[in-house]
């Protein structure tokens, strides 16, 4: 598959929209504008998309990078992937991480973190093929929400 990678455009929040939902996460391309919205306003953050040689949308990441507080430099955060389901196992993914990469390093940064539910694990295994690494077994994560929901 060729796939080409840019930044996202407004243009694309109907495609984006439905990746997202592909993943579990519904949404309408109204929402996805304004979300897009936000992410485009801020230096420090960029959305792909990866394209075939047709122009369709096949893939979406974001990244954003984090500064440090208690020493130099950025950590960036891959907020999210998703290559649709007819495009996982062609390299797109790989690509996306790729040019997040390409991102991060542009921001200084000096690692990148992404995370993922354990039950993905074709998408850990692309991880893992580019050189990324488990270590869940080094630290902790915890959640609080902070709004009730309805």
């Amino acid at each position: 598959m060729v796939t080409l990678i840019r930044e996202v455009e407004a243009g694309d929040a109907e495609r984006v929209a439905a990746l997202l939902g592909e993943l579990g996460y519904p949404s309408t391309p109204e929402r996805v504008r304004e979300r897009l919205a936000t992410w485009l306003g801020d230096r420090h953050s960029r959305v792909l998309v990866a394209t075939t040689a047709n122009q369709q949308v096949v893939g979406c990441l974001s990244v954003h990078a984090v500064p440090y507080l208690e020493r130099d430099g950025r950590w960036a955060r891959i907020e999210s992937l998703v290559v649709t389901e007819s495009a996982r196992g062609t390299g797109v993914g790989s690509a996306l991480l790729k040019a997040a990469e390409t991102a991060a390093r542009e921001w200084k940064c000096d690692g990148m973190e992404v995370t993922s539910h354990r039950s993905r694990e074709q998408a850990h295994t692309v991880y893992r093929h580019v050189g990324y690494e488990d270590v869940c077994d080094r630290g902790a994560r915890f959640w609080k929400p902070l709004h009730q929901s309805a």
